[in-house]
C-alpha cells in the first residue's frame, strides 16, 4: 500500500511538474533552468500520511515525494516563505512568510492555491506548529518586546502568549499529546531547551514558576526542539564551534545523546518522523531519513526546477574624459544661520558659505586636508566644525569676524557632528569608536568659554557609546540633548526603528520617543530631530520628507505631527525664531516658512571639474600582468598619453615622455575594492590609504548620498588624492533597519522619490537591504535597469528571477537568523552553486570580512607589519585587533577549520563558473590591508593568482560596467597602474609591495601616499 501511494505522489508531482513547465514556458520566461538537487539550509516537514515532505528551498514551498523525486512548488517565490509544518489532516501547511515586509504566520492549502494569512501586525511572527488536534498553531513573535511563545485559536482568532521571561523564547513545538510545548529560550541565566504547558492559562503559571522546566542546558546554540512520538526525548539542533548536529534529551532526566557525526553538517531546524524509531530531518544539503541507532542515513533524492530570464539591459555609460564644469552635488551638511541670511555647508572637502542673494559661495577653508560639518553658534558670529589638519578629525572653532581658528577638542580618535549649546557656552560631539566608522560613538560635550591659561578645555561625557547615533540636538533649557538612535524591537535579531532618544545630562531620565510608532526616522545622520530654538517644536524626516511635531520641554511629544514638505528632503535645520526650516531638496537648497507653508528655493552656482592631466608617461615593465592573460609580458613600454594608455610596445630606450623605470618591477592594474563602507570622519587619508595599497576604484554599496559624492566629486577633481568611487545612497531596506544609513522605505510614493534621487545624483547602483521585500526589490529593479544602474542585494532568490544584478557576501546578515547562501558551518551546497554559476549574478563574498583576515592574521603575524598598514593604522588600534582576532579564534577553537570550508566554497563558485569579485566589508575589517587579505584568502581556496587578481580587476570592473575603460592594461583605457616589487602572479602576497600608482595618469609614489599633507 505503501509503494502504491508512492508511486501515485509521484505521479501526481510529475503531472503538476510539466503544468508548471508549460505555464512558465508560456510567460516566455525559461531561458534558463537550473536543476537544484540540494538545498542550502532548507527546512522540512513530513505530512501526516507519510506520502509527502514540504521543504522551504531557496524561499518557496515545495512538495516533494517520500520517496524523493521532482519538486512541486505550492507558494509563490516572493514570500520568501520559510518552516513548513502541516496540519494533522494533512490538507494545510503552515509557514511563515515576508510578503507584507513582516513576517507573519500563513497557511496554504497541499495542493497549492491561494495563501490565507492568519497573524499581522508590526511584529514578527515565525515558526509555526500545529497542534495534534488542528485547532491551535504555537509560534515565536516579538509582539510583546522580545521573543516569546504565542498560541493562535484558529476557531476564533485568539492569541495567548505562553511564555514572559525577560530573555528570547522561539522555535517552539507541540508535545504529541498537545499538552506541552517545548522551545528554545536564549535567557541569560538558563539558556537551553525547556518545556511549558499549552493551556490557555499557562502564562499565569509560568510567572510562579510552575510550568517551565529545562530540560536542557545549553552547551551551545540550540535550534528546532521536536517531540519523539512517545513524548519520552526531545530532539534538537545544537551548534557550537566544532559541528551542528542534532542531539535527544530525555524529558525525564535531561540525558543527552549525540546522533549525527561531527562532520555532518545538520540544519537549525524541527526532525519529523517516519515511525517510532525513524526520523526525517535535513543536513549536507539533503533531505535524509535515519533509524535511531543507525550511524548512516538514507538520502530522499529531489529536483526542483527553477526558471532563470536571460535579460539584458543598457548599462549607463561614462565620459572619463570630459572637461565641462559640473555641478557640486556632494553638499554635505546644510546649516542656515540663526538670522537666515546664510548656510554653511561642506564641499569639496573644505566649509563653505552662501549669503543669500549671492549664487556663488564662499570658501571658508582650503589647503589639503578635509573640513566638514559646520555648526552654527547661537549668535552666528563663529562656526564649529571638524577637521583632520593635526591628522585625526577634531573639532575647531572659526570666528567669522576674525578669521581665527582654534583648536577646541582633541581626542586619540576621529570626532564628527559638533552642535552648540542653546546658550553658546559647550559644544556637543562624538568621539567614534576606533575600529569602525560604521559602529558606535560616544557622547561628548567640551566647555567653549575656556580662559587663556586652561590649554584644555573641560569635557564631559555624557552617554555611553550609542550604536550609529544622529547628530545631537540640544533642548533650548541645556538639561537634555536629543538624537536618533536604533530601538531594536528585541535581542534576537538586530533590527528595529530610529527613534528619538532623549538623553538627560543626570543620566537617570533616558527615554525613547517617537512621533510614528512602528515607523523609521530617516537615517541617521543629520536628518533630525532637530530641536527649535524656541523649544516648542522637533523637526525630523520621515519617509523622506520634513515633518513637525510638538514638544514639550523634555521633549515629551504632543499634538499631531505636521508634514512640511512633498519632495525628497535632507538636513533640516532652523533659523533662530524658529519660522522657518532650510532643508536639502535632493540638489538644491530650499527653505519652507511654517506661517504660511510656502517654499523658497535658494539659489547657488558651485561646479567642480575632472582632473586630466597632460604630457607623454613611458612606464618601463619589466613585467607587465595586462589583466587578461595568465602570463606576463615581458620589457615592455606602457606609453600614457594625458590619463589614458596610448600604446603596449616593446621596450625601446630613448622615447619622449616622462619615463617611470620599472624594469625591475611588475606592473598590474589598478585594483577594485568591491564592496567597502566609508565616512567622512576618517579624514582625507582614506584616499591616500586606497591608493597605497594598489587601490584605484572602490565600489560603495551602501552610504550617505551627499557623504559619498562629496568624496567622488573631491577625488575625481583631485582635490585631494584618491581612487574612483562608485556609489550609492543609503541601504534601501525595509520596515525595520539596523544602520543608520539605512533607508526604511514604507510606501510606493517613498520609494519613487528614492528612485528619482538615485537618477539625480547620480548613482552608480542601487543596493537593496535585508528586510527589503521581494515584490519591492523587483520594483527597485525594474526602475534601476531602466536608468542603466545595476542592483545589488544580500539575496540570491528570488533575487536573481528578476535580474538582480550583483549580491554581496556569502554569509553575512540575513533577516532569517540563518543564511540561505552558507551553513554555521560555512557550507553552501548545489542550489547556491548552480544558481549562482548559471544565473550570472556577481557574488562579493567578503571572505576577509567572515574569518579571512583574523585566520591570515593568526597564521601570520607579519601581515600587520605591512608598511602601509602601520603608516595609517595607529599602535592602538593594531593592538585592539589582534586582541579581538586572538579571542575569536580562543572562543571558537574550531574558526579556522570552518573558515577553510568557506574558501573551498569560493573556489567551487569559480569552478563552476560563477561571476566573483573582491571586497571585504571595510571598515569592519581595516580599509586597504583587507582587500589584499582577501586576495591570499582565495589563492588559499585553491585558486591560482591570476584568478584572484582577474577578480580584482577586469571581473570587478565588468560588474561595475566599466570595463570599457578600466579593468585591464590595454590600449585606449585609462591609465589606472600599479607599480610592485615583486612576482604576484606567483606569490600574491607580492601585489602588497606597492612602489607607485599611476591613477588617470598621475603618477603617485608611495613615498608621497604615505605622507599626510
Amino acid at each position: 500500500m505503501r509503494t502504491l501511494i508512492s508511486l501515485k505522489a509521484i505521479l501526481f508531482g510529475l503531472i503538476l511538474f510539466f503544468l508548471y513547465i508549460t505555464q512558465i514556458r508560456a510567460s516566455g520566461i525559461d531561458s534558463i533552468r537550473v536543476t537544484v538537487t540540494e538545498g542550502t539550509n532548507m527546512a522540512a516537514d513530513l505530512s501526516p500520511d507519510k506520502a509527502s515532505i514540504a521543504i522551504d528551498l531557496q524561499g518557496t514551498i515545495w512538495i516533494v515525494p517520500i520517496a524523493g523525486g521532482v519538486a512541486r512548488p505550492i507558494t509563490d517565490n516572493l514570500g520568501d516563505c520559510r518552516q513548513p509544518s502541516w496540519s494533522p489532516d494533512g490538507s494545510l501547511i503552515a509557514f511563515h512568510a515576508f510578503w507584507d515586509g513582516r513576517y507573519h504566520i500563513w497557511t496554504v492549502s497541499a495542493t497549492g492555491g491561494k495563501p490565507k494569512q492568519l497573524t499581522s501586525g508590526l511584529q514578527d511572527d515565525r515558526e509555526p506548529h500545529w497542534s495534534p488536534d488542528g485547532k491551535r498553531i504555537v509560534f515565536a513573535s516579538d509582539r510583546s518586546g522580545n521573543y516569546d511563545i504565542w498560541q493562535l485559536t484558529l476557531a476564533d482568532g485568539k492569541l495567548t502568549q505562553l511564555t514572559q521571561d525577560s530573555g528570547n523564547d522561539f522555535n517552539p513545538a507541540f508535545s504529541p499529546d498537545g499538552t506541552k510545548v517545548a522551545f528554545v529560550s536564549d535567557r541569560t541565566d538558563a539558556p537551553g531547551v525547556y518545556v511549558i504547558n499549552s493551556d490557555a492559562d499557562a502564562t499565569v503559571k509560568s510567572t510562579t514558576g510552575n510550568t517551565e522546566k529545562i530540560i536542557v542546558p545549553a552547551n551551545g546554540k540550540f535550534a528546532g526542539p521536536s517531540w519523539q512520538p512517545d513524548g519520552s526525548h526531545l530532539f534538537y539542533n545544537v551548534l557550537t564551534s566544532s559541528l551542528s548536529g542534532l542531539a535527544s534529551a530525555a524529558v525525564a532526566d535531561s540525558k543527552v545523546q549525540l546522533l549525527t557525526e561531527a562532520a555532518e553538517d545538520v540544519f537549525p531546524f524541527r526532525a519529523s518522523w517516519l515511525s517510532a524509531t525513524e526520523f526525517l530531518y535535513t543536513s549536507n544539503g539533503l533531505l535524509k531519513r535515519r533509524k535511531l541507532g543507525s550511524t548512516t542515513a538514507q538520502a530522499i533524492p529531489f529536483q526542483a526546477i527553477i526558471a532563470l530570464p536571460r535579460n539584458t539591459y543598457k548599462r549607463k555609460t561614462y565620459d572619463f574624459d570630459s572637461q565641462k564644469p559640473q555641478t557640486v552635488k556632494g553638499i554635505k551638511g546644510t546649516t542656515i544661520s540663526p538670522d537666515g541670511k546664510q548656510i554653511a555647508f561642506a564641499a569639496l572637502g573644505d566649509i563653505w558659505i552662501l549669503t543669500k542673494g549671492k549664487k556663488t559661495p564662499d570658501r571658508l577653508t582650503q589647503g589639503p586636508t578635509m573640513e566638514v560639518e559646520p555648526s552654527w553658534s547661537p549668535d552666528g558670529t563663529k562656526l564649529a566644525y571638524v577637521s583632520d589638519r593635526n591628522g585625526n578629525m577634531d573639532v575647531w572653532i572659526r570666528d567669522l569676524k576674525t578669521g581665527q581658528d582654534r583648536l577646541l577638542v582633541d581626542m586619540s580618535d576621529d570626532l564628527h557632528y559638533p552642535n552648540w549649546s542653546p546658550d553658546g557656552s559647550k559644544i556637543a560631539f562624538y568621539q567614534s569608536d576606533a575600529r569602525n566608522a560604521w559602529g558606535r560613538s560616544t557622547l561628548y560635550t567640551a566647555d567653549v568659554t575656556y580662559t587663556a591659561d586652561v590649554t584644555t578645555p573641560k569635557t564631559q561625557k555624557l552617554h555611553e557609546s550609542i550604536f550609529v547615533p544622529s547628530q545631537a540636538s540640544w533642548a533650548p533649557d541645556g538639561k537634555t540633548l536629543a538624537v536618533s538612535a536604533l530601538h531594536p524591537y528585541s535581542s534576537r535579531y538586530r533590527e528595529g526603528v530610529s527613534e528619538v532618544l532623549l538623553l538627560s545630562f543626570d543620566g537617570k531620565n533616558d527615554r525613547y520617543v517617537t512621533p510614528a510608532p512602528g515607523h523609521s526616522l530617516a537615517t541617521r545622520g543629520q536628518n533630525g530631530p532637530v530641536w527649535s530654538p524656541d523649544g516648542t517644536k522637533m523637526a525630523y524626516i520621515l519617509d523622506g520628507l520634513v515633518w513637525v511635531t510638538d514638544v514639550k520641554t523634555d521633549g515629551s511629544i504632543v499634538g499631531s505631527p505636521r508634514k512640511l514638505t512633498n519632495e525628497q528632503s535632507d538636513t533640516p535645520t532652523w533659523t533662530g525664531d524658529s519660522k522657518s526650516l532650510l532643508f536639502l531638496a535632493t540638489d538644491a537648497l530650499k527653505q519652507v516658512y511654517l506661517g504660511d507653508g510656502h517654499i523658497e528655493t535658494i539659489p547657488m552656482d558651485l561646479t567642480w571639474q575632472l582632473s586630466q592631466p597632460t604630457g607623454a608617461i613611458v612606464v618601463h615593465a619589466g613585467r607587465l600582468f595586462d589583466g587578461l592573460a595568465n602570463t606576463y609580458r615581458n620589457n615592455v613600454d606602457i606609453l600614457i598619453d594625458g590619463h589614458r594608455i596610448k600604446a603596449i610596445e616593446p621596450h625601446r630606450a630613448g622615447r619622449p615622455g616622462k619615463l617611470i623605470d620599472a624594469s625591475t618591477k611588475t606592473v598590474i592594474p589598478g585594483l577594485f575594492e568591491m564592496h567597502t563602507h566609508q565616512h567622512s570622519m576618517v579624514g582625507e587619508k582614506i584616499g591616500r590609504l586606497w591608493l597605497s595599497f594598489g587601490i584605484t576604484s572602490v565600489r560603495e554599496p551602501g552610504a550617505d548620498p551627499y557623504d559619498a559624492l562629496e568624496r567622488k566629486e573631491s577625488w575625481a577633481s583631485n582635490t585631494r588624492p584618491g581612487p574612483r568611487q562608485f556609489f550609492t545612497g543609503g541601504l534601501t531596506d525595509g520596515t525595520r533597519i539596523y544602520y543608520g544609513a539605512a533607508t526604511s522605505i514604507n510606501s510606493d510614493e517613498q520609494l519613487d522619490r528614492e528612485l528619482n534621487r538615485s537618477v539625480r545624483l547620480g548613482y552608480d547602483l542601487i543596493k537593496t537591504y535585508v528586510r527589503m521585500p521581494d515584490a519591492m526589490q523587483q520594483r527597485i529593479t525594474t526602475f534601476a535597469h531602466a536608468h542603466g544602474m545595476p542592483v545589488s542585494s544580500h539575496e540570491i532568490f528570488p533575487a536573481m528571477r528578476y535580474d538582480v544584478d550583483a549580491v554581496e557576501h556569502i554569509g553575512g546578515t540575513s533577516r532569517r537568523g540563518y543564511s540561505p547562501k552558507i551553513t554555521a558551518m560555512n557550507r553552501s551546497y548545489q542550489d547556491v552553486i548552480q544558481l549562482l554559476a548559471k544565473s550570472g549574478m556577481n557574488i562579493t563574498p567578503t571572505a576577509s570580512l567572515q574569518g579571512g583576515f583574523s585566520v591570515l592574521g593568526t597564521k601570520n603575524p607579519g601581515l600587520y607589519e605591512n608598511r602601509q598598514y602601520r603608516a595609517f593604522y595607529s599602535e592602538e588600534y593594531n593592538n585592539a585587533l589582534q586582541a579581538g582576532a586572538a579571542q575569536y579564534a580562543k572562543i571558537s577553537p574550531g574558526y579556522l577549520s570552518n573558515f577553510g570550508n568557506l574558501q573551498k566554497g569560493v573556489k567551487v563558485l569559480i569552478d563552476a563558473g560563477a561571476h566573483v569579485t573582491t571586497g571585504t566589508d571595510s571598515p569592519f575589517v581595516p580599509y586597504g590591508l583587507s582587500l589584499h587579505t582577501e586576495l591570499q584568502s582565495f589563492v588559499g581556496a585553491g585558486l591560482t593568482p591570476y584568478q584572484a587578481l582577474r577578480s580584482a580587476t577586469l571581473w570587478a570592473a565588468e560588474t561595475v560596467g566599466v570595463s570599457k575603460d578600466l579593468g585591464s592594461i590595454e590600449p585606449g583605457k585609462l591609465a589606472d597602474l600599479v607599480i610592485v616589487n615583486g612576482d604576484p602572479l606567483t606569490t600574491i602576497t607580492d601585489a602588497l609591495n606597492v612602489e607607485q600608482v599611476i591613477k588617470n595618469g598621475e603618477v603617485l609614489p608611495i613615498d608621497r601616499l604615505l605622507t599626510r599633507p
